[in-house]
């Protein structure tokens, strides 16, 4: 049975609801034989494909269970901005049902190992059978919170997610933790929904209902300033595809130097997320589970 908490904050309530609803996405998966042709995705203006499995290549979805594409919830790839290394460590914010920590664990071979994070059981369930079925050896899948990362300090060469950190009620102290992980010299590397800078917090949640990542999405100053505030330089947010109106699916990269300390993170405001999820039958858009 999931775990629920009992909210006392609106913050807490949105975590109430993020963990909800992707444990429903997880049973949904766990709970039934999984065919490929099953897969699903949410649909932008132009009517591509802007979440879910059909942004990752053939080759990619080839090679790994099909429980793990059908949970492909996200708006990118990171695996494939990333440019893993043999013998690196890398962790996955919010790994889901482990798609792009078992892509990792293929990019960095068995020198290096690849480490996902979910706040979730029923997706940490299913991201370790997904991992056990293709005989990954070199991944742990950690449950806990992206904003209190249950990893020392300067332990990962490398930081992604998909999709993500928009769920996030304190992004700011999400970007500190990806600070405080990574080695001197390590770096970020991770897809997520960006509003367009004339966008207000408010109508960014007006246009919530299309899917549940878009209402806590950070605008591009926001994300820049969130970046250099927690330390971080070579800043780029790189949109890749449009989402919905003034909304697009970005790259985020960013490089830890080597003088970094904590002293290095200083305060800044961003806005919490304001996020009305899909249930699991929505079918506003086109893939309707398929959506994040």
């Amino acid at each position: 049975m999931t775990d629920t908490l009992q909210p006392t904050t609106a913050d807490e309530a949105i975590v109430d609801q993020v963990r909800a609803h992707y444990a429903d996405a997880a049973r949904a998966i766990l709970d039934r034989p999984t065919d490929p042709s099953d897969a699903t995705a949410c649909c932008g203006p132009s009517g591509d494909a802007v979440f879910g499995e059909a942004l990752y290549d053939e080759f990619d979805r080839a090679v790994l269970p099909d429980a793990a594409v059908l949970a492909s919830l996200g708006c990118g790839n990171p695996t494939a901005v990333a440019e893993l290394r043999d013998g690196e460590i890398v962790l996955d914010l919010g790994s889901g049902g482990g798609i792009d920590v078992l892509l990792s664990a293929r990019r960095v071979g068995p020198t290096g190992f690849a480490y996902g994070l979910d706040m979730t059981d029923e997706m940490l369930t299913l991201a370790r059978r997904n991992a056990a079925e293709v005989g990954a050896t070199n991944v742990e899948f950690r449950k806990g919170r992206i904003e209190a990362i249950p990893l020392p300090d300067a332990s990962v060469d490398v930081v992604i997610s998909n999709c993500v950190i928009n769920l996030s009620t304190d992004k700011a102290l999400v970007l500190a933790e990806i600070a405080r992980v990574l080695r001197p010299g390590g770096r970020m590397g991770v897809s997520d929904v960006v509003a367009d800078d004339v966008l207000s917090p408010a109508e960014r949640a007006s246009r919530g209902s299309f899917a549940g990542c878009i209402a806590g999405a950070l605008s591009f100053a926001e994300y820049r300033a969130g970046l250099e505030a927690a330390g971080l330089v070579d800043i780029a947010v790189t949109p890749t595809h449009d989402v919905g109106d003034g909304l697009h699916g970005a790259i985020i990269r960013a490089t830890k130097p080597a003088a970094w300390t904590a002293d290095s993170v200083h305060p800044v405001s961003l806005p919490a997320a304001v996020i009305g999820l899909p249930t699991l039958a929505d079918t506003s858009c086109c893939g309707g589970s398929g959506c994040c």
